[in-house]
């Protein structure tokens, strides 16, 4: 199912704050949450507002190489949840489109995110953790975005 990002928010969590991510889908009140760590929200976030510093940042590196390489990036699926003892970790593919072919390389949604906010590459949501990992979109309502979040 086709996604996008809705926000990037703080949660409070009794560990102390904790950055997640907003996957929307057309036609559907829940959100997915994936929570992620604050360097990867940061990204997101700029490559959300195109905030250019001057000096690139790993996401920003990458995505060079990529496209120097005569590549682009065609669109992320956030395909599964690995369950374990300490909870569920989301799994992610980049697709890729090269000179040779098509490459799929297995990636944190993290960072698969922060690459197609600054391409504006599709994402995509296999349905069933969509439907597994979905929470209404009222219990994020109150959460700080990460670019107004005070952290201190």
């Amino acid at each position: 199912m086709h996604a996008h990002i809705d926000a990037v928010r703080v949660a409070g969590t009794p560990s102390g704050p904790v950055p997640v991510v907003l996957l929307a889908s057309d036609g559907e009140p829940d959100l997915l949450p994936i929570f992620i760590g604050f360097d990867e929200a940061t990204a997101i976030a700029r490559g959300l507002d195109a905030v250019d510093i001057g000096r690139p940042l790993t996401h920003d590196l990458l995505l060079d190489v990529v496209e120097e390489l005569g590549g682009r990036v065609d669109r992320v699926v956030v395909d599964a949840i690995e369950e374990h003892e300490e909870g569920g970790t989301y799994t992610a593919n980049l697709h890729l489109d090269t000179p040779r072919a098509e490459a799929v390389i297995d990636a944190r949604p993290s960072d698969s995110l922060a690459l197609a906010a600054r391409t504006g590459a599709d994402i995509e949501v296999d349905p069933g953790v969509f439907d597994e990992g979905g929470r209404p979109r009222e219990t994020f309502a109150e959460l700080d975005d990460i670019r107004e979040a005070d952290l201190s």
